[in-house]
């Protein structure tokens, strides 16, 4: 009997480290939450956009987000503004003149631009901002001063049901508006909009916000047909 347990241990044993080998992950390990934020980062930015734009003050330079794969791209209004003369340029280095599609304003701070690639692009998937709780973890993707690319982690520092943004120490700086706040599963929570800090937002101190991203699945619900919005939902 005894000999027979031995056996049926060490066949367990063997199974389970083959699982781990195959995976690669150890469960429950910081590695896994790792190798986790890595698949995300590698997996999301090709459909992650740097955007630029010719304002009256001077050059605005922010973040997009795919939506469609037809070449709609979400990101901030303060990014492009009324600009004529938009930039958008991915991950892969293409560069692609884009047009604005709708604007709202400063305090929802949402933008639509229209690009026209030859190939479909990578989308983004639209998550539930009504299920972001505080102390959730999140990861920001973006531009901050021109450094494109850069990914930061944090979590949900507070929600503001009044002003209706999300709060986070996940460090978003100038460059990253218009950029996805994402959760640990790779959905777009939010969209990053501004940072409040006693230097007049030169830098980033942890206080970050973020227009939930349920608001900006209605605006594209507005603006554009139901069709896009169940593209970006997949």
């Amino acid at each position: 009997m005894q000999k027979y347990i031995i056996t049926i241990l060490s066949l367990l044993i063997m199974f389970t480290s083959v699982q781990k080998a195959e995976s690669g992950i150890i469960p429950g390990s910081r590695y896994d939450e790792d190798e986790a934020i890595t698949e995300i980062y590698e997996k999301i930015t090709p459909a992650i956009v740097a955007v630029e734009a010719d304002l009256k003050d001077g050059l605005s330079s922010g973040t997009g987000c795919v939506i469609d794969p037809k070449g709609i791209i979400l990101t901030s209004s303060h990014v492009i503004d009324s600009s004529k003369n938009i930039q958008v340029t991915m991950s892969t280095g293409e560069v692609f003149k884009g047009e604005t599609l709708s604007l709202l304003g400063k305090d929802k701070d949402l933008a639509l631009i229209k690009i026209n690639p030859k190939h479909p692009l990578p989308t983004l998937k639209l998550g539930d901002s009504e299920k972001v709780k505080v102390g959730q973890k999140v990861l920001a993707i973006g531009n901050p001063f021109g450094f494109t690319g850069t990914l930061t982690t944090g979590i949900v520092s507070r929600i503001d049901y009044t002003k209706n943004k999300i709060q986070t120490d996940a460090a978003i700086n100038p460059g990253n508006s218009g950029g996805p706040i994402l959760n640990i599963k790779g959905e777009v929570i939010g969209i990053s909009q501004s940072i409040y800090n006693p230097d007049n937002n030169i830098s980033n101190i942890g206080i970050g916000f973020a227009v939930p991203v349920n608001e900006a699945k209605n605006f594209i619900k507005l603006t554009l047909s139901e069709s896009y919005i169940s593209k970006a939902d997949r």
